[in-house]
């Protein structure tokens, strides 16, 4: 009889994967692995998690990434206040771009016109549209709508209910709260913020905070 953990049958024809670290968009991304994937448990750093443990699977230390070669890692960290760090933080994984992967749940529709980087997250409900280009380290969420040639640059966050209009063009490691609305052809520069519900009508620079309908600079 084989180990536990030896694969078999249609397990055997999953690629196996690790989910970094261990919060709410790991726990999420669970539900977006569909038939593909087949979950070997959480990678985190902090010591109180492992102990803890979750009933959705283990919860390991980086070392789990070296006993497992043939793993996949699908990176999911930040929040509104620990976004600027993520770059930083799938760096320190040390991970070759092809380990990284891209998980996109079966309740969601990618343009085959559209082009998806990796370690990207996908959520249910998520529309990308034609010519769209998602970057590398980006996660959507539930809802969110990417339309005709808009651009998301590397390491961004989407909340739920976005709407990025035809054109847009939002730049590298910035935060998108839920539910806001981008009008087409507008710019958002690099490691700006944009507050949960959003309108925003014009373009804005590099390293902004802004919210409100319209939205506006945050002093």
């Amino acid at each position: 009889m084989p180990s536990r953990e030896t694969p078999t049958g249609r397990d055997a024809d999953r690629v196996p994967l690790f989910i970094f670290p261990f919060n709410g968009n790991a726990l999420e991304a669970l539900d977006c692995l569909g038939d593909r994937f087949r979950f070997l448990g959480f990678i985190d750093d902090t010591p109180a998690k492992r102990e803890a443990g979750s009933p959705h699977g283990p919860v390991l230390g980086r070392e789990a990434l070296q006993g497992h070669p043939e793993a996949r890692v699908l990176a999911v960290p930040g929040s509104p206040s620990s976004y600027p760090a993520r770059g930083q933080v799938i760096a320190s994984l040390g991970l070759a771009p092809e380990r990284f992967a891209t998980v996109i749940h079966p309740g969601a529709h990618v343009s085959a016109m559209a082009t998806i980087g990796h370690n990207v997250l996908v959520m249910a409900g998520v529309v990308v549209t034609s010519n769209a280009i998602v970057g590398d380290h980006v996660c959507l969420l539930p809802n969110t709508v990417v339309h005709h040639d808009a651009r998301i640059g590397d390491l961004t966050l989407i909340g739920s209910n976005v709407t990025v209009a035809g054109s847009v063009t939002i730049g590298e490691n910035c935060y998108v709260g839920s539910g806001t609305s981008l009008m087409n052809g507008i710019t958002i520069g690099a490691r700006t913020i944009v507050g949960l519900g959003s309108n925003v009508i014009r373009d804005h620079p590099a390293d902004s905070r802004i919210a409100g309908n319209p939205a506006r600079q945050l002093r």
